[in-house]
Formats: structure tokens, C-alpha cells, sequence
């Protein structure tokens, strides 16, 4: 019989409200692609994200338009060219790496030719807040050896990072505008961060502003996110930024995570593995990614009221490698 593509949508309650520079969340809507062969099913989850100008009903349209395809036989290298990067293609690709895996008996690491993976460590995210509350939530963090935390342009950013600091002294740290600063805000408040100890500042400029920051000096790495989404994306980032954030919902899936991670560390670029607000089905590819990357933030499930089950197992911010139940 041929395959079988569905895809449903899931909502994951969060812990309380994750807020950042463009907006607050209160729960994380994730679509989940299924390919059945036989009694075999391959999943692969993504998260639509409207600042790519995705939509839960659009990506779900996408997925399920390809499902003639995949039925047909379209296997992982031709959905590269099939579907755009993004989120729909994510879904899909990790989905079939699942599938063969499970169709094979092996796991992918070792269909993608790759060592085992280990466990990582993840950063934590410390949602927008005021300065004292942020601070507070720093404090209750202060063990896990990573902090992420949100800036936002408002001028509360430097009281903001002090009080994290001051509350977790012995945390690295590592910020992200969401391209909310201007270059001269930018500018203003990279010293305060470099001498707060913090690691990178991550995308301070939108995505189309960013050539402003080309051979600017700077006391701290900068990290590409938005600016960021595949291999094609890569070169102009020379000259403007020393770090780059890889998510699977901007590269279209495990296949061309990996493909980016490798052209951009031979570029010399330091890089992250990412994540947007999703279960650990979504996490579990990314691990594999993450593996000897400069930085780790595969955080969603720990922002969650409730991640699914089976998930990935978190000893506070170590982060063990999936099960097969799982994925992949």
C-alpha cells in the first residue's frame, strides 16, 4: 500500500506567559506530520511562526498537499526541492528520517552517518519581565549553567541584565533582541552586556537592517537568528555576525540542519542550535544537531506546563538524546 501523510495540530499549555520583544504567549500550537508504511509511522513536528508570515492553517495546508507526493514515493532529497525551508517541509523531513529509521531498525544518527549523540546542555529562557522580577526569576534559576534572556529596546535592558547577573553569578549568560534595537541602541548597550560577562547578543537588528552592522566592532559575539534560515542564507552573514542559530522550522527540517551546521562551521561561524516553543518530538531532531555546537537552547519542553509522553528525559538542563519511542 502506499504511505500515508496526516498531519493534526496540538496546543501545549505553558508554564505561565512567555513574553519577548514582538509579543506574549500562553500556549504552544504545534502541527504534527504522521507517515504511515504498513504498521510503521514516522512523526516529525513543527511550529508556524507568523513572523515568517506562517499561519497553523496554511502550514497544515502545505504538509497535507505533499501527502499525494510522499504517497508516490517522494523520499527526503526530493522534498528538498518539493517544498520551500520552513516549517511545513520541517515537519515532513523529520518525519521521514523517522520513518526509515524505525522501517530500518536503526537510528538516525547512524542512517545520517553521524556519531552517537550525547547528552547536551540547554540554556533556560527567562521570559520579558521588569528588571525585578526578572531578577527574582534569575535567582530561582541560578543552578543551571546557561541563561538565555530577552531584551527589548524599552531602556530597561541594562537594569535588566544587571539584575540577572546579580542574581545568578555564577551563569553564563547569552541575550536575544528579536531584532528589536536599532544599531545605536545596539551600540549603547554591548558594553554593559560584555562587561556583565554575557557570551552573544543575538539578532539586535531586523533581518532587513542588518547590513548596518557590517564590519561594526563589537565586544561580544553577534548571532544571526532571523537573519538565518539555510544554507542559501549563509554567505552574506560574513562580515556581520560570528554566530548562527539553527532551528529546523527555518531550515525545513533535520536534512538541511545538518548541511547548514556543517557549511557554516567551515565558514568559521560559531553556532547554536535553536528552538521555538514545541514538545520534545521537535526537540529531538535538534538534539542531534547540537551536537558539539557552541551553543544549546532546545528549552521549549522546560517552558511547558506539560511536555508529551514519551519525552525527552531533562536532569535540569542536561539534555539525554531521544528514545526510539520518541523519535528517530
Amino acid at each position: 500500500m502506499p504511505r500515508l501523510l496526516t498531519v493534526h495540530e496540538e496546543v501545549f499549555p505553558l508554564k505561565g506567559t512567555f513574553r519577548i520583544s514582538r509579543g506574549a504567549r500562553t500556549e504552544a500550537r504545534v502541527l504534527v506530520c504522521e507517515i504511515t508504511d504498513g504498521d510503521v509511522i514516522g512523526r516529525g513536528e513543527c511550529t508556524p511562526y507568523a513572523r515568517y508570515g506562517e499561519t497553523v492553517d496554511d502550514v497544515a495546508r502545505a504538509i497535507a498537499a505533499i501527502g499525494p507526493s510522499i504517497a508516490g514515493g517522494l523520499e527526503r532529497e526530493g522534498l528538498q526541492r518539493a517544498m520551500r525551508a520552513g516549517a511545513a517541509r520541517n515537519a515532513v523531513d523529520c518525519a521521514l528520517w523517522d520513518l526509515e529509521a524505525k522501517l530500518s531498525g536503526k537510528r538516525v544518527w547512524e542512517l545520517a552517518g553521524l556519531p552517537e549523540p550525547a547528552r547536551v546542555t540547554t540554556a533556560y529562557t527567562l521570559s520579558v519581565d521588569a528588571p525585578e522580577a526578572m531578577g527574582k526569576a534569575a535567582a530561582e534559576a541560578a543552578s543551571r549553567p546557561l541563561l538565555k534572556l530577552k531584551l527589548t529596546g524599552d531602556g530597561e535592558d541594562a537594569a535588566r541584565i544587571a539584575a540577572v547577573r546579580a542574581n545568578a553569578p555564577s551563569s553564563r549568560i547569552i541575550v536575544d533582541a528579536n531584532e528589536a534595537l536599532t544599531l545605536d541602541q545596539a551600540r549603547e548597550i554591548a558594553p554593559a552586556l560584555a562587561e556583565a560577562g554575557v557570551e552573544m547578543l543575538e539578532q539586535p537588528l531586523h533581518a532587513e537592517a542588518d547590513e548596518a552592522l557590517r564590519d561594526v566592532a563589537f565586544p561580544l559575539p553577534l548571532g544571526a537568528d532571523e537573519s538565518c534560515h539555510d544554507t542559501t542564507t549563509l554567505a552574506r552573514l560574513a562580515g556581520l555576525y560570528q554566530v548562527v542559530n539553527i532551528k529546523l522550522d527555518k531550515t525545513g527540517g533535520l536534512t538541511e540542519a545538518l548541511k547548514l551546521r556543517e557549511a557554516a562551521q567551515a565558514r568559521g561561524f560559531r553556532v547554536m542550535v535553536g528552538c521555538m516553543l514545541a514538545s520534545s518530538l521537535s526537540m529531538a531532531p535538534a538534539h542531534l544537531v547540537a551536537q558539539g555546537v557552541d551553543f544549546v537552547d532546545i528549552d521549549g519542553p522546560l517552558l511547558m506546563a506539560r511536555d508529551r509522553t514519551p519525552g525527552l528525559r531533562y536532569d535540569g538542563s542536561l539534555v539525554d538524546p531521544p528514545e526510539p519511542d520518541l523519535w528517530g
